[in-house]
Formats: structure tokens, C-alpha cells, sequence
């Protein structure tokens, strides 16, 4: 169970300033802080582990929240967190004028959870939307039962598409020899050695920050491994450009699991449009009630 830590970087300056929940990772939540603190608000990001948080320099009126949504007990949900969260914060006198999406394409548990506690809140939601990787190379699979049929018996497979879904992976593709990459967290590393996976066949890595380019260490586990085939997830973030690449100077088979679709009521945004459309701090604080361009209008 994650236990939940917090930094502190709001100074007396940002006291009053309108608050914002972002939830967000190493990708683009860095440079979205950054750039919603540039305009005034004083920011509340939301990260998974520590790992995640070093990705956040220290900076006024940020404050950093580590753990998981609705980690707080074993019986506590993603919504059961959301809806403590968000409460707190109208408890506390400063609730948040957004609410600002911008985890994982594939956390839709989050992501779920989130459009249904700031629906019942009557807090406004932005999700923020990754653009898609263009390039060639990859063969697309709107699901994980379409991997039947795609391995040949001894096939050498990297999986590298989180360890919830790895027992599924390996289901669908009984005749391959199946090796994977997950996140060095306790619970990772028990799901991948529940879907059967030996240790010398796993490797625990940190994923890649936005901008970062760290490909030597998944290159070489390729290389000693006799990988053939790649699965990876089209997240439209480093981690499938850095596979793209890979599968590309090695010759490999490269398939991408396609992305879940998004809430039909979620208005999902890229990132300068998302800026746009929270607007300055000051402009929220000029108008009595909602933010200028608040859904709830």
C-alpha cells in the first residue's frame, strides 16, 4: 500500500491563489506544472512513487502528493480516493477550480474515476490528450486477444506493457518464450512472477521522463534476451518512441496495443490547448464563482 507524502513548495505568496489537482507522471506532467505555476496557480500534482516525483523540481506553490489514488486502505478505490480528495480540498476552503487529467492513456480505472467524482463535485475536468506518434513500423492491436495466433512456438517476446496485463499476454501467445519489462515496484514484480515469468526473464527499469532518451539498457536486454518480438502499448509517449527505434535498428517485429478510448463526456485537449483553455490564475480570480470557460457555465 502506498502511503501517501507530501511537498510542501506553496510560500506566502501563492497562499491565496486559485488552486488546480493535476494528476499526472514523468512525461508531460513536469513541463504542465511548470508551465500552469508560470501562470499563477498554485498546483497540486499527483504522482504514483517517489521515482515519479524526482521528475518535479521543487518550485513555489507547487505541492506534491505521492501514492496511489485511493491507496490510503486496503479496501479504499480509485473513486473512493478521488471523491476524499476533492473534498478535503472544499473542507480546507480552497477548493480546486480544475481538475486536469493527465495520467497514463491505459490508467482508465483512474481515469474513470476522476470523470465520475469531479461530475458528483461539480469540478470542472480537462484530460489531457498525447498526440499520436507518427512513423512507420508496427502492427496495431485493438486488444490483447488478437495476440491469438501471432506467435510462432520459441518465439523470443518482450512484453513491455505493464505487469496487470502480462498474464493476459501470455495467455494469448502460448508458444512463445516470454521475457518482460516492468516497473521496479513490489507489486510489479508479483504479478509478473504470478502470470509465470522466471526471474532471470524480468527486468525492473524506471520508465522514461519527456525528453529523456535512455535506450541503451532495453537495447542490450534485447540483445541478450534474442528478442524477435516487441509488444508495447501506442501511449504516444517516450516509452513507444524509444521501442519504435529499437525495433527499428534491430530488426524486430514490433506490435502496438492501441490505446482505450476516453469517457464520451471528457473533453480531452492537447497541451497548449489545455493551457489555453485553464487560462491564467489572475483571470480566474477576476471572475466571481467558476473559471472563464468552466463546462459548468
Amino acid at each position: 500500500m502506498h502511503v501517501p507524502s507530501f511537498h510542501q513548495g506553496a510560500g506566502p505568496a501563492r497562499a491565496q491563489a486559485p488552486r488546480l489537482w493535476l494528476i499526472a507522471g514523468t512525461g508531460e506532467g513536469p513541463r504542465l506544472a511548470t508551465a500552469l505555476l508560470q501562470a499563477g496557480w498554485q498546483v497540486r500534482v499527483c504522482v504514483v512513487s517517489r521515482a515519479a516525483a524526482r521528475a518535479y523540481a521543487p518550485q513555489p506553490g507547487l505541492e506534491l502528493l505521492v501514492g496511489a489514488i485511493g491507496s490510503s486502505s486496503p479496501a479504499a478505490t480509485p473513486l473512493a480516493g478521488v471523491r476524499q480528495e476533492l473534498e478535503r480540498a472544499r473542507a480546507s476552503q480552497q477548493p480546486y477550480r480544475w481538475v486536469i487529467d493527465a495520467s497514463h492513456p491505459f490508467a482508465s480505472q483512474i481515469t474513470a474515476a476522476l470523470v465520475q467524482g469531479c461530475d458528483e463535485a461539480r469540478v470542472p475536468l480537462l484530460r489531457l490528450q498525447r498526440l499520436e506518434l507518427s512513423g512507420d513500423g508496427g502492427s496495431s492491436l485493438a486488444e490483447l486477444a488478437d495476440l491469438r495466433g501471432q506467435a510462432q512456438r520459441g518465439e523470443r517476446w518482450l512484453l513491455a506493457i505493464g505487469a496487470r496485463r502480462l498474464a493476459d499476454a501470455i495467455g494469448h501467445t502460448p508458444g512463445a518464450l516470454h521475457h518482460a519489462r516492468i516497473l521496479p515496484r513490489p507489486l510489479a514484480l508479483q504479478q509478473a512472477m504470478a502470470a509465470g515469468l522466471p526471474a532471470e526473464r524480468v527486468a525492473c527499469l524506471q520508465p522514461l521522463a519527456a525528453g529523456e532518451q535512455r535506450a541503451e539498457v532495453e537495447r542490450a536486454l534485447c540483445r541478450h534476451w534474442g528478442i524477435e518480438t516487441v509488444l508495447c502499448r501506442r501511449s504516444g509517449g517516450p516509452g513507444e518512441a524509444q521501442w519504435r527505434a529499437i525495433c527499428g535498428d534491430l530488426g524486430l517485429r514490433l506490435l502496438l496495443l492501441e490505446r482505450p478510448g476516453e469517457p464520451g463526456a471528457l473533453l480531452c485537449l492537447p497541451l497548449e490547448r489545455l493551457l489555453e483553455r485553464v487560462g491564467a490564475a489572475s483571470a480566474a480570480m477576476a471572475v466571481a464563482g467558476e473559471p472563464p470557460g468552466s463546462p459548468w457555465c
